[in-house]
């Protein structure tokens, strides 16, 4: 039986590890940053709660784009523009240095910082973020964004969101969470808690919505819940399997898998009308379905050419036409907000690894070593990736770059979480 029967069939009956449910994620680089840009967050000046230049490190390392430095490697601890020897950074082999410091401003802080260019020995931008003391970790991840885009012309993707689910306890008290974190893991929200399993989250465009799959009537049914609100709505229900929902870009209609008229096939349910669109028409099983960027068509995973692999197919049907060549195995598309780069969980050596296609050049890379990962999820950038992984019996989320230079691992204390989404931009 294929990996994607399995999955469908595991609609009805999906296990996981126990799990605290507001555990806290731990941060780890497992992989080199060969050809990365050097740079050092040198330790913020001022004193908070929180540490501030070290966040900011961390993402930029998480990205794959940047080699940082530790403080306990750093030449000299300065915190303003003036104080800082640029012949000594280039000794230290560095192209950029962030100096700054944080000071309270009303009821919060402002994190003032500057990115300075070592090779020109002069600053390449500044710049005062405000956030208050609940928010002070985000208002770091807003300056890595700034730094990472001043340097790379790309906008980063660090105060954004994630979802994820878990499960604590043990049969027959076990609990489902569907939970919500910042980018680094940090900040764990629970959003519903259930008896029953939980699974397939996924963001509306806006990134005030989840849709999500929950077994709590003892059959799957698709809900959509307000993350601010906390109202959720119950939109598909048919008889059979409800799963796999994907956003469309105007956020206004759900690709979903739908077994109600026999065979597993892929619909689009439109959420203003809750009129259905059949999409596929197989004798094979048809899953998995992501929208592409501009709304125009889906990608879905099918075993219609006897192996599980995956097709691009417009949102009105019509005749699929197959993506992934690479493997014999290809599952769980997801595409890139640029619509450049299609991900797959990929068969390798036994196991899953995740994978990725160039869809202008057709070139292929796998990016992750398995043996079981599973669940890709495209930054809203296009430069991360986030899934889940198992090691050494554990259930960990991860982040790898597009490149392949960064692995970063979002660890749980102990036990499982399955199933990660990376949110939009925050607006």
């Amino acid at each position: 039986m294929t990996r994607p029967i399995l999955k469908l069939l595991a609609l009805l009956a999906v296990l996981f590890a126990a799990l605290p449910a507001r555990a806290a994620l731990q941060i780890d680089i497992t992989q080199g940053t060969d050809g990365t840009i050097p740079i050092a967050v040198v330790p913020f000046g001022g004193g908070a709660p929180e540490d501030v230049a070290q966040i900011v490190s961390n993402d930029l390392a998480r990205s794959g784009q940047f080699n940082t430095l530790a403080p306990t490697a750093m030449p000299e601890l300065p915190i303003d523009p003036q104080q800082v020897n640029f012949g000594t950074w280039r000794a230290a082999k560095r192209d950029y240095v962030v100096v700054g410091r944080v000071r309270p401003d009303g009821a919060g802080y402002a994190i003032e910082f500057y990115l300075l260019d070592v090779s020109k020995g002069g600053q390449l931008t500044a710049m005062s973020v405000a956030a208050s003391r609940a928010e002070l970790r985000m208002g770091a991840h807003r300056v890595a964004d700034i730094i990472y885009e001043a340097i790379l012309g790309i906008k980063g993707a660090f105060a954004t969101r994630i979802a994820y689910v878990t499960e604590s306890g043990v049969a027959p008290y076990r609990t489902y969470g569907l939970e919500v974190a910042d980018s680094d893991g940090f900040n764990p929200q629970t959003v519903l808690e259930s008896r029953e399993p939980i699974m397939s989250p996924a963001w509306s465009p806006d990134g005030r919505r989840l849709a999500y799959v929950s077994f709590e009537t003892r059959r799957a049914a698709i809900y959509v819940q307000d993350l601010y609100t906390g109202r959720r709505e119950r939109v598909a229900s048919f008889p059979g399997i409800n799963g796999s929902p994907s956003w469309s870009p105007d956020g206004g209609r759900l690709a979903l898998t739908l077994s109600k008229d026999g065979n597993p096939e892929v619909y689009v349910l439109d959420l203003a009308t809750r009129q259905v669109q059949r999409v596929t028409n197989s004798s094979a099983i048809d899953t998995e379905a992501t929208w592409l960027p501009d709304g125009s068509g889906l990608v879905f995973t099918s075993d219609r050419g006897g192996r599980p692999q995956t097709y691009q197919v417009s949102a009105d049907g019509g005749t699929p036409r197959r993506l992934t060549f690479d493997g014999a195995y290809n599952a769980r598309p997801s595409v890139s907000a640029d619509g450049r780069y299609l991900t797959t969980v990929q068969g390798c050596g036994g196991g899953f690894c995740i994978a990725v296609l160039d869809l202008k050049t057709g070139a292929s890379r796998v990016l992750t070593k398995g043996p079981m990962d599973e669940a890709p999820s495209f930054a809203p950038n296009g430069g991360m990736l986030l899934y889940a992984a198992s090691e050494g019996g554990r259930s960990v989320l991860k982040v790898v770059s597009v490149e392949g230079r960064a692995n970063t691992r979002l660890s749980f204390q102990q036990g499982k979480v399955r199933d990660p989404a990376w949110g939009p931009f925050r607006q």
